[in-house]
């Protein structure tokens, strides 16, 4: 079979797996949910624009959008462990499975980026700092957009993972650094010769460490994290296959869950809050976290902050029940003296203590706000008894949801 041709079949194999699931997410309300954000949002947008604040720090705000989604890179290669035996001896022709690899990271991802340009570009357009067209703006973001992907696809057939992190910062240095001098640009030239002097830089520097023609592990590990997040997405609507995600070694959590006690009754506590501290559940619901914080303290002196606080707290929520399927077809279990029926339990009582948290965290914009006087005390009140009793609400659907559920099982 020809290389391309694997790689097509096997794209097939695995959306034939995810579509079936489709139906039943629409199914679950997030049809009706994402179009009543979409009204709320262009109600609100179209309201601010009208009256936007002439000190509004524009180029930070385009920044802080852009820049994430224009460094972030990643390719579904669905490379599998067999392939390290079976695919080996064509490994100098790799190029022709990789190729359209390459062309969907970048393509698709380029996509989100456009979408959230041409959406921010009215309040750029309206504060006066559209120094160049947009069309000038998306050939920038697509050249910046190709050389984080050249760079990400390098950083994978880097040998060491001490060099892979190195440059993973450096890529994300260089890239802001190329963004920011294109946003900020006093004249055009200067920022495009900056930009190709950089570019330059980065990718001489990009020859230095050493690499494999195939990086074998690191695309297996890579691909199986990619399914296992596709898989978690999917958790939050229906009871979909459980998969192994990333590992995430966080030394500095080692000390979370040793206060716990030893005994049977809180085994499973132990191995959930480890599990937690040790996947990429956490460093999602840290970025969650802050970008919420952000947004609630652009609008947090209005009743559209208390609105984008709520819908935090729930999408936070939301994301905190993949913890549910957790270690439920793993062997991973039996090694605990885990009661019976106790892990809906602990799922249900970490989930909500953890949201309780956050939800006081995400209040903190709100209480700068009041403290500073740009804020109103009764509203920004109002907003925290809305948000713990939010909590409370998804607590008792969690609970009567997955208590019917075992029931049937």
């Amino acid at each position: 079979m020809e290389l391309k041709a694997l790689r097509s079949q096997r794209k097939s194999s695995f959306w034939g797996q995810i579509i079936p699931y489709l139906p039943y997410v629409m199914q679950s309300g997030v049809a009706v949910v994402l179009l009543l954000l979409f009204i709320v949002f262009s109600a609100w947008y179209t309201s601010f624009l009208k009256a936007m604040p002439p000190d509004l720090p524009v180029q930070w705000i385009l920044l802080i959008l852009l820049g994430p989604l224009t460094v972030y890179s990643g390719f579904r290669t669905y490379i599998q462990p067999a392939d390290v035996i079976f695919l080996l001896p064509q490994e100098t022709k790799m190029k022709e499975y990789f190729s359209p690899v390459y062309f969907s990271g970048v393509i698709y991802k380029l996509l989100a980026l456009y979408f959230v340009t041409l959406t921010a570009w009215p309040m750029v357009v309206r504060s006066g700092e559209a120094a160049l067209p947009l069309w000038a703006m998306l050939v920038i973001l697509l050249a910046l957009k190709s050389l984080s992907a050249y760079g990400a696809w390098q950083e994978l057939r880097i040998t060491t993972s001490r060099a892979r992190t190195g440059y993973r910062l450096l890529r994300w240095c260089f890239i802001l650094l190329m963004l920011a001098a294109w946003i900020w640009q006093l004249a055009w030239w200067k920022s495009l010769l900056f930009m190709l002097l950089l570019s330059v830089n980065y990718i001489l520097a990009l020859r230095f460490p050493m690499k494999h023609t195939v990086a074998w592990e690191n695309l297996i590990a890579s691909e199986r994290s990619g399914a296992a997040r596709a898989l978690m997405i999917l958790g939050w609507f229906v009871e979909v296959p459980a998969e192994g995600q990333k590992v995430i070694r966080r030394r500095w959590l080692s000390l979370a869950g040793n206060r716990t006690p030893w005994r049977r009754s809180t085994a499973y506590r132990y191995l959930l809050i480890k599990t937690f501290v040790r996947s990429e559940l956490l460093g999602i619901i840290v970025r969650l976290a802050l970008l919420g914080m952000l947004l609630i303290y652009w609008t947090g002196h209005s009743w559209m902050g208390i609105a984008v606080y709520i819908f935090f707290i729930f999408i936070t929520g939301t994301q905190l029940t993949a913890l549910r399927f957790v270690h439920r077809d793993s062997p991973a279990a039996s090694y605990y003296p885990i009661m019976p029926g106790i892990r809906m339990k602990e799922v249900l009582r970490f989930i909500s203590r953890l949201l309780f948290v956050l939800t006081f965290i995400l209040w903190l914009p709100l209480l700068f706000i009041s403290v500073a006087g740009r804020g109103d005390w009764l509203l920004s009140s109002a907003g925290l008894a809305a948000g713990l009793l939010l909590v409370l609400i998804l607590r008792l659907a969690w609970s009567k949801k997955w208590s019917a559920i075992e029931n049937e099982d």
